[in-house]
């Protein structure tokens, strides 16, 4: 690929025309009162933008959404008390590499965001560096490792499914233009490196995940290394909340693989005495009430949880930094404010592997308790 190219791929004026092509008009082309007439009532922003058509509005933003955190928190425990365990743990090993390897490359690459006359219909991750784009590598890292590491376990239809990856990844990929976060050469990037890592990631990850699962000091081994990759992560130069998020993406790991290796080293994980590729088994009306109490019941503890753990954690962390709790929540990010970074990426640290281990240990043991578990749960090694 020439240069010309690659400077057209990462241009923004190839992200205007294509959030122009969805529908996001520049309200001073628009040519007379009559067309602004038609678009009266339109979602409209004070940059000077009009968005034209809401079905592409609203498909964009449920897309960008399937990158965030907002679905982690969905996905990740409804996949655990609900389908798979064993998939699950394998899934996350390789969300969380995936995504410290591009936050990471992010803060050191530190190319900003496209400009003018690209339209920034979201601020959210405006504070953030651009290449790559980290929406699509999750785009292509969690279909398309579920995909992999289902396609050998259970029997479906293959194609189709494939097919439904392909679709979701293209609508985030899409979404992060369309909201003008990202160049084309950004998503290229995301897309490529993603499958890249994925070849020598995916059957890795297989024997890694047995190897955390039955070592002894698995728990100190993850906590250990995690910390030093968080401590150690690449200076961008300037506060960004890419390091808090990349924390966040890692102690959830290090919770949920902590708690599948307390289950199997306390017997509660045994193998499965049948032999895959299994048939998918649908639930029934009593299996399907259990599912909805399981969720329920779940997502309500895990809510009740980050919200007094955060709160504990941020004020023991400031008692042991001895720092006024109130003045630090209130002071500025930078990177000289170096006790708010210490304070808050210990407390994501805490709080997210505390999460983490929840769901996978502590709240599959309650589900037991009420006798509203997964019965094959506990058998997926």
């Amino acid at each position: 690929m020439g240069f010309s190219k690659i400077e057209k791929l990462k241009s923004p004026e190839l992200v205007a025309s294509i959030q122009h092509y969805f529908g996001v008009k520049n309200i001073n082309s628009l040519q007379n009162n009559s067309e602004c007439s038609k678009t009266k009532g339109e979602k409209h922003d004070f940059k000077g933008y009009i968005v034209t058509n809401k079905f592409w509005y609203w498909l964009f933003i449920i897309g960008t959404g399937l990158g965030d955190e907002a679905f982690y928190a969905l996905f990740i425990p409804f996949w655990f008390w609900n389908i798979d365990g064993a998939v699950g743990r394998r899934v996350v090993l390789v969300w969380g590499i995936v995504m410290y390897i591009g936050q990471g490359i992010k803060d050191i690459v530190q190319w900003p965001r496209p400009g003018a006359p690209v339209f920034r219909l979201h601020n959210k991750w405006a504070l953030e560096y651009g290449m790559p784009s980290t929406h699509a590598m999750v785009g292509v890292s969690i279909p398309f490792s579920v995909i992999l590491y289902t396609m050998n376990r259970y029997l479906y239809n293959l194609p189709f499914s494939i097919l439904f990856a392909v679709c979701w990844c293209t609508i985030i990929c899409l979404s992060r233009l369309y909201l003008g976060m990202h160049t084309v050469l950004d998503i290229i990037v995301g897309l490529l490196l993603t499958i890249l890592l994925m070849i020598p990631l995916v059957p890795l990850v297989d024997h890694l995940d047995h190897y955390l699962m039955t070592n002894t000091t698995s728990p100190f081994l993850l906590l250990v290394s995690s910390i030093v990759i968080i401590v150690y992560y690449p200076n961008s130069g300037k506060w960004t909340p890419t390091r808090g998020d990349t924390t966040m993406v890692l102690s959830v790991c290090v919770g949920i693989l902590t708690g599948s290796w307390l289950n199997y080293q306390t017997g509660e994980l045994t193998p499965s005495d049948l032999k895959p590729p299994y048939p998918i088994m649908w639930p029934s009306s009593i299996m399907f009430g259990c599912l909805i109490l399981r969720s329920i019941l779940g997502f309500t503890c895990i809510g009740l949880l980050k919200a007094l753990s955060e709160n504990i954690f941020y004020s023991c962390m400031c008692a042991l930094l001895r720092q006024d709790e109130a003045n630090l929540k209130q002071s500025e990010h930078s990177l000289e404010n170096k006790h708010k970074t210490i304070v808050e990426l210990a407390t994501k640290y805490l709080t997210c592997s505390f999460i983490g281990f929840c769901i996978t240990y502590s709240l599959p043991q309650l589900f037991k308790y009420l006798r509203i578990e997964r019965p094959n749960f506990f058998t997926e090694i």
